[in-house]
């Protein structure tokens, strides 16, 4: 089967600028997959002390929100992180499965978006637990309503009845819903109105001011139900946009 990505979002970069910390604000506007993991992992960054290791870190898009007084950042992404999209150079590489680093290295650990992405997911989840010190707490979250991307690279959608066994060695996990199936149809509303807005075919243009005049109403409406829906988990919570796992050795 052959499929092409016809949309693609521009890679989640850090807010080091004053044009890419407007266009992060906005991200944060309207894109709830990105908002919903910046909600979890903002107070977890804030506290953190020692080590902490971002996994499959990409831009870095959340190391702004640790205070780098208390705690030292390591980001570790894959050699060919290009085919992501990413290009940041200041980061440890590796093979997408075993962390080089010693045994019970780091204090906290974050890995966002990523575990879909890697086919030997057991084997990096155990390297996982065998980098993170005894009580160490690791942030990890995936997709569960997402459309195909990076194709080829996109591998599992995870249950939470899977989860549970995936990560079953860790003393204490929990596994929360990020957002509901209201979410979740916001962000397919809002995908499909910006696809048509900048469509990948020049010809397709010509639909565009269609597309702006006749879904605009429906975008915006998209956008408050979305918001409302993370605010109050509005909805049925069993098709949500993403998972987020809480674990401490």
């Amino acid at each position: 089967m052959n499929i092409s990505e016809n949309y693609r979002p521009k890679a989640h970069t850090p807010p080091n600028t004053f044009i890419s910390s407007i266009r992060y604000k906005i991200r944060l506007l309207i894109d709830f997959h990105m908002l919903s993991v910046y909600r979890i992992v903002k107070p977890f960054l804030g506290r953190v002390h020692g080590n902490l290791l971002d996994l499959g870190c990409g831009e870095s898009p959340y190391r702004f929100l640790m205070n780098e007084n208390q705690a030292k950042y390591y980001g570790v992404d894959i050699a060919d992180a290009e085919k992501f999209d990413y290009n940041k150079t200041d980061i440890t590489h590796f093979d997408g499965k075993h962390i080089p680093f010693e045994n019970d290295f780091f204090d906290t650990i974050i890995c966002t978006e990523v575990l879909e992405h890697v086919e030997d997911y057991q084997i990096l989840v155990d390297d996982i637990y065998r980098v993170l010190k005894q009580n160490g707490e690791a942030i990890i979250t995936i997709p569960w309503s997402a459309r195909y991307h990076y194709i080829p690279y996109d591998y599992f959608r995870f249950t939470p009845s899977a989860l549970s066994k995936i990560f079953s060695q860790f003393k204490d996990v929990k596994i929360k819903n990020r957002g509901t199936e209201v979410t979740t149809i916001a962000a397919k509303i809002i995908v499909l109105y910006f696809k048509n807005i900048f469509p990948s075919t020049t010809w397709r243009y010509v639909f565009t001011p269609l597309w702006f005049l006749a879904f605009t109403p429906m975008f915006l409406i998209a956008v408050l139900f979305g918001h409302l829906s993370l605010l109050t988990n509005f909805g049925n919570d069993s098709d949500p946009l993403g998972y987020t796992i809480l674990l401490k050795k």
